[in-house]
């Protein structure tokens, strides 16, 4: 038995960099990110994040794009997509107060839902990339990395 991976929680922003913004000074080191990520197969999004991708590239993309978008995330980037949810499924069930609180502890009602659906799938969640580690500074309870920060990161499967 080997020993367990931890999954990484990676946010809207890594991807829609990588599909958007080429020209951004973060472009590089975050397709390099997504493809060490890729490989280990440790990285993990929710339901949540697709959806704002796919927002933000819905006007950039024809209907056809978007819906190949949808169906091939997870194999294009080799990670999952939580919960594992169709087109037809209902929106993760969560109560109303599994959102506020993080509104509470000052997130975006986006970056709570987020949260909120993440810590559901996997209540054990340690690890959370994103580019905006402000937002998340001191409500995040694992450890925040931005892409390049985890890349330099020597132990990135021990837990804390």
């Amino acid at each position: 038995m080997g020993a367990e991976r931890t999954l990484v929680l990676i946010d809207t922003n890594v991807f829609v960099i990588d599909l958007r913004y080429k020209q951004d000074s973060h472009h590089r080191v975050n397709k390099k990110f997504l493809e060490v990520i890729g490989e280990a197969g440790t990285g993990f999004t929710t339901v949540i994040n697709l959806l704002e991708v796919c927002g933000i590239l819905s006007f950039n993309l024809s209907e056809r794009q978007l819906g190949e978008l949808w169906q091939y995330f997870e194999q294009r980037y080799n990670v999952t997509v939580l919960p594992d949810i169709g087109l037809d499924s209902t929106f993760p069930s969560l109560r109303v107060r599994e959102v506020f609180e993080w509104i509470r502890k000052k997130l975006s009602f986006g970056n709570a839902y987020i949260l909120a659906v993440a810590l559901k799938q996997l209540p054990m969640l340690s690890t959370m990339i994103t580019w905006d580690k402000e937002h998340f500074k001191a409500k995040f309870p694992g450890r925040l990395f931005t892409p390049a920060e985890y890349l330099r990161t020597p132990i990135r499967d021990s837990p804390e």
